[in-house]
């Protein structure tokens, strides 16, 4: 799904719903942000493929949290193209995505995906990547969640910050979110932002009165 032109929406299959990984390029580099569930990797080679994205042209990879819906393909993307790509993400998710630490929700779990964090991110940071890209540290649904602004199409990449339902934005995800007054704090941060657009990673894309909306959550 076409956001504007060098960012798409890759949907990807999740338990008979489907998740929603955003990548970025122009003609130096692509940018993924988010990996998808374990063994997803070749459904994000297809899907980048079919906007006219080479996986060889990937050269970033950024985590908005360590969850395992969104680190899951992490291990076999380094495995098959780790010698060109960097991994970011947020310091206080970094041991977690590391296997430093047993992950906060799925520690259950014994062999979880895990990689090597390049560079830590902090809030405000711009990367130079497509455009810039601004960092927003949101922390609630993890310590260490991060949303993206997409400065060149005012689009921002919520993570699990908030989810969405048929184009309307439903706030926090209680169930999953391990600090619900800190995540509620978080969404204030989006408030100064121009945004035209906001892609949530359950849910989906949302267009229509995003300021309204986010004032209301």
């Amino acid at each position: 799904m076409k956001i504007s032109r060098g960012v798409e929406i890759l949907e990807l299959e999740f338990n008979g719903a489907f998740i929603y990984s955003t990548l970025l390029w122009d003609q130096e580099m692509a940018v993924l942000i988010d990996t998808g569930c374990s063994g997803q990797m070749e459904d994000l080679r297809i899907a980048m493929e079919k906007v006219g994205v080479s996986f060889n042209q990937l050269k970033v990879v950024i985590l908005t949290h360590q969850d395992i819906d969104h680190i899951g393909s992490l291990p076999e993307i380094l495995q098959n193209c780790g010698s060109h790509i960097k991994v970011y993400a947020h310091e206080l998710d970094k041991p977690y995505i590391q296997g430093d630490l047993p992950l906060l929700k799925d520690g259950h779990i014994e062999n979880p995906p895990k990689g090597k964090v390049d560079e830590t991110l902090k809030d405000g940071q711009e990367l130079p990547y497509c455009g810039g890209i601004q960092v927003i540290h949101t922390p609630g649904h993890t310590p260490g969640h991060i949303s993206l602004y997409l400065k060149q199409s005012k689009t921002l990449v919520a993570g699990d910050s908030m989810y969405s339902v048929n184009g309307v934005l439903g706030g926090i995800h209680v169930p999953t979110t391990l600090d619900i007054e800190v995540a509620q704090q978080s969404l204030k941060k989006y408030a100064d932002l121009d945004i035209e657009s906001v892609i949530c990673y359950h849910g989906g894309i949302c267009k229509m009165d995003i300021k309204e909306q986010i004032q209301k959550l």
